[in-house]
């Protein structure tokens, strides 16, 4: 067995196989802006405007890609009232909202856990910039 195809027909997938239509799935939770918008959305819906606000350090661009990503995968729907101008809310569809727990794990542990990580790099940082320090070649 070494397709996801192989591995489906007895009710698995393997995401760590390339060819594997669970791999490009996995890539929704790698994506910063659309973890955040799913919690952002969990609330409730929203237009674009707010969820930009809620969404500190978001482009207008990169909030666009987000939503239309995510409303291709299913994750949100648009809404389109025809106003003037015209209203556009966004929300979660049921698959948006069964991200919810997990989204909540991963900030939960991102919250607890950032002065580890934090010091972390600064260990590593301090450590890489002496190993550099030391194979510099005298009178540089």
């Amino acid at each position: 067995m070494d397709t996801c195809n192989d591995l489906r027909q007895y009710g698995g997938a393997d995401a760590y196989l390339q060819t594997c239509p669970s791999r490009p799935v996995l890539s929704l939770l790698t994506s910063k802006w659309a973890l955040l918008t799913v919690g952002a959305l969990q609330q409730g819906p929203l237009r674009f405007n707010a969820l930009r606000r809620r969404l500190d350090g978001v482009t207008q661009k990169m909030l666009t890609q987000a939503l239309r990503t995510m409303e291709r995968d299913g994750l949100v729907t648009r809404t389109v009232y025809p106003t003037i101008p015209p209203k556009v809310v966004y929300e979660l569809t049921e698959l948006g909202r069964s991200l919810t727990g997990l989204l909540t794990v991963i900030q939960d542990w991102s919250e607890e856990h950032q002065g580890e990580v934090l010091a972390a790099r600064r260990t590593y940082d301090r450590r890489a910039a002496a190993e550099v320090e030391a194979v510099r070649p005298v009178g540089d």
